[in-house]
């Protein structure tokens, strides 16, 4: 039986993890946003190979992630940018770390911290509403179908139903400290 390719499914999941799902991609995006953009930096930082790192390169630059610029004419060298859709795409990545900095980074805590600059302050990812800017949180949503939606979907989206979830106090962390 032959899976249904993800980029072709009506679910935003689906097409999301065709693009950034595929191993080494993510921590490419991650490293070109923070710096390390030339094809030589991210082999050795990554411990990737070659031809994988040409293959994960050539994809992201196909599908609209990042853009692969000049920076030396002799001899001819690239390097690689965000778009405007690699820079949503960061977005993803650090919500991804606040959960991963949550409940994998065990004792030894967060392997990177992130400064606001707009405050100053040391800070994590929170979800929010668009509209109201209340905290958006699974059981605080309901799922309903959208104007993309095939008729599999509208159909499941019929009868709302989500996994009850406890609240953030209540779900223990597996790294809490007796001060958390």
């Amino acid at each position: 039986m032959q899976r249904t390719p993800f980029g072709e499914m009506a679910c935003s999941i689906a097409r999301t993890m065709d693009v950034a799902g595929e191993p080494w991609s993510p921590l490419i995006v991650r490293n070109v946003y923070v710096g390390i953009s030339r094809f030589d930096q991210l082999q050795q930082s990554l411990g990737i190979s070659r031809k994988v790192l040409a293959e994960r390169l050539r994809r992201l630059t196909e599908v609209g992630v990042l853009e692969r610029r000049e920076y030396s004419a002799s001899p001819l060298r690239h390097e690689y940018v965000l778009t405007e859709m690699g820079l949503d795409l960061v977005e993803v990545l650090m919500v991804m770390v606040r959960w991963g900095d949550r409940w994998l980074a065990g004792q030894a805590g967060p392997p990177v911290l992130y400064r606001h600059h707009a405050c100053g302050q040391i800070s994590h990812v929170e979800l929010h509403c668009s509209e109201c800017g209340g905290p958006m949180r699974p059981a605080d949503i309901d799922v309903l179908p959208g104007p993309g939606a095939d008729r599999s979907t509208a159909r499941s989206q019929e009868t709302p139903s989500r996994q009850e979830t406890p609240s953030r106090q209540e779900t223990p962390s597996r790294h809490a400290t007796a001060n958390s």
